[in-house]
């Protein structure tokens, strides 16, 4: 064969990486390639995917070489790095980061093209938390109608189910996805698994076959055991078979069988369309089992050294994130008592100036009850004056006894019109007095407004109140047990909804709203 170096393209679910390998080169040393690039550790969850020749997609040999597997001799070689098996339990399972990424994406990918069946208020759930995941905290100021425009945020399926415009969608995924404020990408990451994993059709390799009568049914593959589906509901399995309750499987050509470990129960036979299906099907059940039974037995030393290392990481990532939660509530906290200083100098300046200007209106009300005092004394000394010429001619018209009647009558005249003056000059001198009273009583009430605005502006101060919401947070221990009785905990399994009472009360809300 041609030493020729050979093209390959290896897409990751967010990534895409080149190789050039040999003719001679095997399916594990690409592998290793692929996985030592990635930085992946938990290698037994992945393998390579390609289409064959016959355009169906087929995983991977890694012991036999690349070329001589039924891979499309194309002048680039294309494969896909996908989970080949899921974990029971992805918060017990899943040890590191780049795991939980890939088992997200892959996750979320499939749920969005509707290959895994999700109830539209789980749609809306989930799509809050992969929001929280991509971009962060929500942040109003930011995060506007139209911003998720561009995401992907819902099945084609759930879109077209409600009478629900984009906005509309985007406004109750926002809705949620505010209440994830403080959840590292990671942790939202996890949730979101925590979720998808309670899925009917999650983790689940489906397979076309026939029974014995030639019924059409499915057969289901996944982390627990076997399940036979009717041909029309891939949700609920007619017949199930846990791999601790499975003794032997094999096929033979077309027909394959499946041996319960009670020697009373039947034989469950079925028949796969071509005999490459069958050897598939074969290799995923073995798979599987070997994952199922590594799960109950202690863990080897390399898997505690991960899961060490994993820990260790982790407790430093809760450690910063702790530092930079109280970092950013001390600036948040400075930022706000900032603005609340801002606002009360804001206050006290406005408060000054009203105070300068009525001590101004204050000054001219004195000025003019001055200048009114001034008029007042005038208006006093006039009238002291004309009372003394009128008590001057009363005293002449009273002494003046030999005065002829045209005097006397001149003098009369006299004396009346100085009457009328005085008369005149007090009703003046007594207006003037009540014009300086009600001058006196304004400046008094300018006094006390002033010093009840002065005690107001001496005396603001602002009240703060933090409130803290607690959290809960569910956990189940795993058991590891010998090879013999494996007990199953599956059957003791229990959904995030039914360990987290706030995700069940999130789903009934998200339900209750959908259906008015």
């Amino acid at each position: 064969m041609s030493k020729k170096a050979i093209n390959v393209r290896v897409t990751s679910m967010d990534s895409e990486l080149e190789f050039a390998i040999q003719s001679s080169t095997t399916g594990k040393q690409l592998f290793d390639q692929v996985v030592k690039t990635i930085g992946l550790r938990e290698i037994w969850y992945f393998g390579l995917q390609y289409t064959d020749n016959k355009g169906f997609p087929t995983w991977l040999k890694l012991n036999k070489k690349v070329m001589s597997q039924d891979v499309k001799k194309d002048p680039t070689l294309v494969f896909k790095f996908r989970a080949k098996f899921y974990p029971e339990d992805v918060a017990e399972e899943i040890i590191q980061d780049v795991t939980m990424r890939l088992f997200y994406l892959q996750v979320k990918d499939g749920i969005l093209s509707d290959e895994i069946y999700c109830p539209p208020e789980t749609s809306v759930l989930l799509a809050s938390y992969a929001m929280q995941a991509k971009y962060g905290d929500y942040v109003p100021e930011t995060h506007v109608a139209g911003c998720l425009t561009a995401d992907r945020l819902l099945p084609q399926r759930v879109l077209g189910q409600f009478k629900l415009n984009s906005e509309e969608w985007e406004r109750r995924i926002m809705t949620w996805w505010a209440d994830h404020r403080a959840t590292t990408r990671e942790q939202a990451m996890l949730e979101y698994l925590k979720i998808a994993q309670d899925l009917e059709m999650y983790g689940v390799n489906y397979f076309e076959i026939r029974n014995k009568k030639g019924t059409d049914l499915y057969l289901g593959v996944d982390a627990l055991g076997l399940n036979i589906y009717d041909k029309n509901d891939r949700l609920s399995p007619k017949v199930g078979f846990p791999w601790s309750e499975i003794r032997n499987i094999s096929f033979n050509d077309k027909k394959f069988v499946i041996k319960p470990i009670d020697k009373k129960a039947h034989d469950f036979v079925f028949y796969a369309p071509r005999l490459r299906i069958n050897k598939r099907i074969l290799a995923l059940c073995m798979g599987n089992h070997e994952l199922y039974m590594r799960r109950r037995k202690p863990d080897t030393i390399e898997v505690q050294q991960m899961k060490q290392q994993a820990r260790e990481e982790r407790a430093l990532k809760v450690a910063e994130q702790e530092k930079l939660t109280r970092e950013m509530s001390a600036r948040e906290e400075a930022e706000r008592a900032k603005r609340d200083a801002e606002k009360q100098m804001r206050q006290m300046q406005e408060n000054m100036e009203r105070a300068q200007l009525e001590l101004a209106e204050a000054h001219n009300t004195i000025h003019s009850l001055e200048a009114q005092l001034r008029k007042e004394q005038l208006a006093k000394q006039a009238l002291e004056n004309k009372e003394y010429e009128l008590r001057e001619l009363t005293a002449q018209l009273q002494s003046e006894k030999a005065m002829s009647d045209e005097e006397r009558r001149r003098l009369r005249e006299q004396h009346d019109a100085r009457e009328r003056e005085v008369f005149t000059m007090r009703q003046e001198v007594e207006r003037q007095q009540t014009v300086t009273r009600q001058l006196e009583t304004q400046i008094h009430t300018q006094q006390h407004y002033g010093n009840h605005n002065h005690h107001h502006v001496s005396n603001g101060h602002a009240h703060d109140e933090t409130a803290t919401d607690d959290e809960d947070n569910g956990e189940r221990e795993l058991t590891n047990d010998a090879d013999q009785n494996v007990p199953q905990h599956e059957l003791e399994r229990v959904t995030a909804a039914e360990k987290n009472i706030q995700i069940k009360n999130k789903l009934d809300m998200l339900t209750r709203e959908l259906d008015s």
